[in-house]
C-alpha cells in the first residue's frame, strides 16, 4: 500500500533553521521572482501565471515532496516544450491557449501519478548527464534565439528557430535602437553581476530599475513595447475546459513534459541529497510533482518543473528545507496583492534580456568541454541532441536523448570489452585487449568477457573465442572463462555457449569457467550448461579455474600440461 509522505521535506525542523530558511526564502524570491516571470513568456503565458506557479503549486510539493532542497516552479526545458506545441494550437496569451496549458499540467499531473503508482522513478536513469547536458544546450540556444526578436524590437517573430534566424536576418533594417539599448544594458548588467557581483539580485534589480525607467520616461510612448495591464489578485481555482480532440493532441506533450519533469528533478534532488547526506526517495518526489502539476491546472498556470537553476540558487541562499520555498510562495502573494499594477510597465525587452541571461546559463560550455576532453563519443551524443531540440523541435530532442541514451548502454552491452590475461614482464601475466594471436600461455588462454549474455551478444561471444583459439601460436589445451562480469545468460545466449562448449570439448579444448556467482550457476543450472560441463569445470574464484587448469600459482606464466 502506497503510504503518503506528508512534510517530509519540512520535517524535522528546528527554531534556528526555521529562521535561516524564512530567509532563504526571501533571497530566493528576490532571484526568482524575475526568472518565473521569464519563464511565463518563453511558454507563451500571460506574465502573471509565472508568478502562479510559485503559489499553489509550490506549496503542494512542500506537503507531499520528500526532496528537503528541490525548488518545483516554473522551468525553461518544460516551458519550451509546451509552447513548441500549443503555439500551433491557439495565439499565445490567449484564454485557449491558457486552458490547453492547464490541460497539459492536469495530464502531466495524471502521467507522474501512475509514475508514481508503478514507482517508476527509476526511468530517470535512462536519461544520461551527457545526453541532458546536450539537451539543456540545445534549450539554451533555442531560448535564446526566440528572445532575440523581443530584444531587437522585431515584431511577429515566426514559430520555429530556423524560420526565427531567417526572420532575424532579413529584417536587421527594423530594429528598434532604444528596445535594443535597454536590453543590450540589462544583459550586460546581470551578466557582470552573475561574474563579479554573485551575491547582489541582478535580475530583480533590472526589473525594478526597468520598472522605474519606464514609468518615469514613458517607454511605452517611445515605441518601447511594455507587457501592459497584469491581473492581481490571487487565482481563483478551475480546471481547464478543453475538446476531447484536444486532450488527445496534448497526450504527447504531456508526455514530453513528464519525462523531463521526472529526469530533471531527480537529477537536482539527488544531487543535493547527496551533498547533505540525505536519503533520496524519487518516487515520493514523483508524487509531490504530481499534485505540484494539479494545483497549476487547477489555478490557471501551466507545468511546474524542479528547477536545477532555482534550487541551486535556494542552496546558495542558505535553504535546508521546504519552508524556505513556502517562505517564497508567501512573498508572491505579497506581490500580487500589491505590486501587479506595477508590473505593467516592465518593457518585453527587458523580461526577453533576463530569459535570454536564463538560456546562456542552459549551455554548460564547462561540461561539454570535460565531455569532449573525456569522452569524444560522448560529446557527439551530446552535441547531436542539442541540434535535434535547435533543428527539430524540443519533444523530438527528448525522444532522442533517451533513444541514445539507451542505445549506448546497449552498445557496450552488445560489443564489450573482451581481456585476455598475457605473459607481461617479470613473467606476470597483465590484462590486454584479446585479439587473434594472444594467449596467456602456451596451451592456455584466460578471457574476460565485459557483460552478461544475451541474445544480441553471444555470436560475438563466440566468434571472439573461436578467433582466438584458432590464432594461437600454440595449441590451446586449456580455455578459462572468467565471468566475473557475467551476471546472467539468456536462453538464446545458453544455446550459443552450449554449442560452443560441445565443439571445444569433442576438439581437446577444456573450457572452464571461473569466477562464477550464484546468480549465474543458477542460469547455467537452468540451461542445463551445468549438466553438460560439471562442477569440475565450473567455480567461484579465478584462483580455482587456474588450478583446475593446472597453473600452480595466479599470474605465474606456464600451466602445467
Amino acid at each position: 500500500m502506497m503510504r503518503l509522505p506528508v512534510l517530509k521535506g519540512i520535517l524535522p525542523l528546528d527554531r534556528a533553521q526555521a529562521l535561516r530558511d524564512i530567509v532563504a526564502g526571501a533571497t530566493l524570491a528576490a532571484m526568482s521572482i524575475p526568472q518565473v516571470l521569464g519563464y511565463a513568456r518563453i511558454a507563451g503565458m500571460p506574465p502573471v501565471c509565472g508568478l502562479y506557479t510559485v503559489l499553489w503549486p509550490t506549496l503542494a510539493f512542500a506537503v507531499f515532496g520528500a526532496s528537503r532542497h528541490l525548488v518545483v516552479a516554473a522551468d525553461s526545458a518544460t516551458a519550451t516544450i509546451l509552447a513548441s506545441r500549443l503555439s500551433a494550437m491557439a495565439p499565445m496569451g490567449s484564454a485557449q491557449y491558457v486552458a490547453l496549458a492547464g490541460m497539459v499540467a492536469l495530464l502531466t499531473a495524471g502521467l507522474l501519478l501512475l509514475a508514481r503508482i508503478f514507482k517508476l522513478g527509476f526511468l530517470a536513469d535512462f536519461l544520461s548527464r551527457t545526453v541532458l547536458v546536450g539537451f539543456l544546450a540545445g534549450v539554451g540556444v533555442q531560448v535564446g534565439i526566440a528572445m532575440l526578436g523581443d530584444m531587437l524590437g522585431l515584431r511577429e517573430q515566426p514559430h520555429g528557430t530556423l524560420a526565427q534566424v531567417w526572420s532575424i536576418a532579413h529584417s536587421l533594417d527594423k530594429i528598434h535602437p532604444p528596445t535594443l539599448a535597454v536590453a543590450a544594458a540589462v544583459v550586460v548588467a546581470v551578466l557582470g553581476c552573475k561574474f563579479w557581483l554573485p551575491r547582489l539580485p541582478g535580475p530583480l534589480l533590472a526589473v525594478v530599475f526597468g520598472i522605474a525607467a519606464s514609468y518615469a520616461f514613458n517607454f511605452a510612448g517611445h515605441g518601447i513595447s511594455v507587457l501592459g495591464p497584469v491581473q492581481g489578485g490571487l487565482p481563483g481555482l478551475h480546471l481547464p475546459l478543453v475538446s476531447w480532440q484536444e486532450v488527445l493532441a496534448l497526450l504527447p506533450v504531456a508526455g514530453a513534459c513528464c519525462v523531463m519533469i521526472i529526469a530533471q528533478s531527480a537529477a537536482a534532488g539527488r544531487a543535493f541529497a547527496e551533498r547533505y547526506r540525505e536519503r533520496v526517495d524519487a518516487d515520493a518526489d514523483i508524487l509531490g510533482l504530481a499534485t505540484a502539476n494539479a494545483a497549476a491546472a487547477a489555478s490557471g498556470t501551466f507545468v511546474v518543473n524542479g528547477s536545477p537553476t532555482q534550487t541551486a540558487a535556494a542552496d546558495s541562499a542558505g535553504a535546508r528545507s521546504q519552508l524556505a520555498q513556502i517562505a517564497f510562495a508567501a512573498i508572491v502573494v505579497l506581490v500580487l496583492l500589491f505590486l501587479s499594477d506595477w508590473l505593467q510597465y516592465l518593457p518585453h525587452g527587458i523580461l526577453s534580456a533576463l530569459v535570454f541571461t536564463i538560456a546562456i546559463g542552459l549551455i554548460d560550455i564547462k561540461s561539454l568541454r570535460a565531455i569532449l576532453r573525456e569522452s569524444p563519443g560522448e560529446f557527439w551524443l551530446a552535441f547531436t541532441t542539442a541540434a535535434a531540440v535547435v533543428l527539430i523541435g524540443v519533444e523530438q530532442g527528448i525522444l532522442l536523448a533517451i533513444t541514445l541514451s539507451l542505445l549506448r548502454h546497449v552498445r557496450h552491452s552488445y560489443h564489450p570489452h573482451t581481456i585476455v590475461l598475457a605473459q607481461g614482464k617479470d613473467s606476470k601475466w597483465l590484462p590486454v585487449r584479446a585479439v587473434p594471436g594472444i594467449e596467456t600461455a602456451p596451451g592456455l588462454i584466460v578471457l574476460r568477457f565485459g557483460a552478461d549474455l544475451f541474445y544480441a551478444n553471444d555470436h560475438f561471444f563466440t566468434q571472439k573465442v573461436r578467433a582466438l583459439i584458432d590464432a594461437a601460436p600454440h595449441k590451446v589445451h586449456w580455455l578459462v572463462l572468467d565471468a566475473g562480469a557475467i551476471t546472467n545468460i539468456d536462453y538464446s545466449a545458453a544455446r550459443s555457449v552450449d554449442e560452443l562448449c560441445k565443439e571445444l570439448l569433442q576438439n581437446g579444448v577444456e573450457v572452464i569457467f571461473g569466477r562464477v556467482s550464484p546468480y549465474l550457476r543458477a542460469d547455467m543450472e537452468r540451461h542445463g550448461l551445468v549438466a553438460l560441463l560439471g562442477d569440475k569445470r565450473i567455480f567461484p574464484t579465478l584462483h580455482e579455474a587456474l588450478a583446475a587448469a593446472g597453473v600452480k600459482a595466479p599470474f605465474e606464466a606456464g600451466p602445467e600440461t
